[in-house]
């Protein structure tokens, strides 16, 4: 048994959550895969898969094994990078974040990156649907909100924080909310999350308060919104990250300074996460690292 080999398929074979995939992406034969994880377990005398019909996971001793075998595979792979002088990160990264977040702060920063890092490849998807990083071959993901899964590696960007906002010609026709409670009387573009519950919370001087708000757009993107409330028609409760540029000039208000919308704690975050056995690639952190680099200019800007 080649037990490097044995090792890398076993680990593909748990991040993939089966033999074909996993097969697939290494360009073997999934017999093939099958063999190397079986000697691996009779080698061993334990069984590290759960293998039914529809999905493969590891056991609890697969799980302990698991997490040793890719530390075990990144320092082999960063012991070659270092003998064979590849001291710049090099090769195809494949990146996943929400459509707005791409087109907004991604976009314009990719091609400083790739400038910087010549060696590299940068292979985009834009989604607002959380992807499963294993089965989409993903190297690093932009989250904003809750991670998710528990086992992803992630690391904090930036701070963000809801704005409440709305153009002026909006707030010249229909005045300007002094409190909370006056919400219930404007027009509002909110965020469809798949339920029909349509409240704002907000934290104040006299502590929390929940308004129920309503009006005439309701929408799962928030672009759509933002060009709709720049265009006269409602009050928008959106990230800073998406009408920081519009606040700045002029076309959209900040209202309600004095009250902080509530938001979790992983809420109020954007991160980078990425699977266990990327951990130590030269890709991954420095592509995070020039992303955090540059968030932070912006927010500071």
């Amino acid at each position: 048994m080649d037990k490097l080999a044995a090792l890398t398929a076993f680990v593909r074979v748990v991040e993939a959550q089966g033999f074909a995939p996993a097969a697939r992406r290494l360009g073997l034969a999934t017999s093939s895969l099958t063999r190397q994880v079986d000697a691996l377990e009779s080698e061993l005398r334990a069984p590290l898969l759960n293998r039914t019909t529809r999905r493969v996971t590891p056991t609890e001793a697969g799980r302990l094994y698991y997490a040793r075998a890719v530390r075990l595979l990144d320092d082999l792979a960063a012991a070659d990078d270092e003998i064979s002088g590849h001291v710049a990160p090099y090769g195809t990264l494949n990146i996943s974040a929400p459509v707005a977040f791409g087109r907004r702060y991604l976009a314009p920063i990719l091609p400083e990156f790739v400038r910087q890092c010549p060696a590299m490849t940068l292979d985009v998807s834009l989604s607002d649907t959380v992807v499963d990083l294993a089965a989409a071959d993903i190297d690093v993901a932009i989250r904003i909100g809750p991670v998710g899964n528990t086992s992803l590696v992630a690391r904090q960007l930036v701070p963000q924080r809801r704005v409440l906002c709305a153009a002026p010609s909006y707030l010249a026709e229909r005045g300007v909310p002094a409190a909370p409670g006056d919400l219930s009387a404007h027009d509002c573009l909110t965020l469809a999350h798949g339920d029909s519950r349509r409240s704002w919370r907000f934290d104040g001087p006299g502590g929390p308060v929940e308004v129920e708000v309503a009006g005439p757009l309701r929408s799962d993107n928030s672009e759509l919104l933002l060009t709709a409330a720049l265009a006269g028609a409602g009050v928008i409760l959106l990230p800073d990250w998406l009408v920081t540029e519009d606040l700045r000039a002029g076309r959209l208000t900040e209202l309600l300074r004095d009250f902080t919308a509530e938001q979790t704690q992983s809420e109020g975050e954007i991160r980078a996460v990425w699977l266990a056995n990327r951990r130590g690639s030269l890709k991954v952190s420095a592509f995070v690292s020039f992303v955090s680099s540059k968030l932070q200019a912006t927010r500071e800007g």
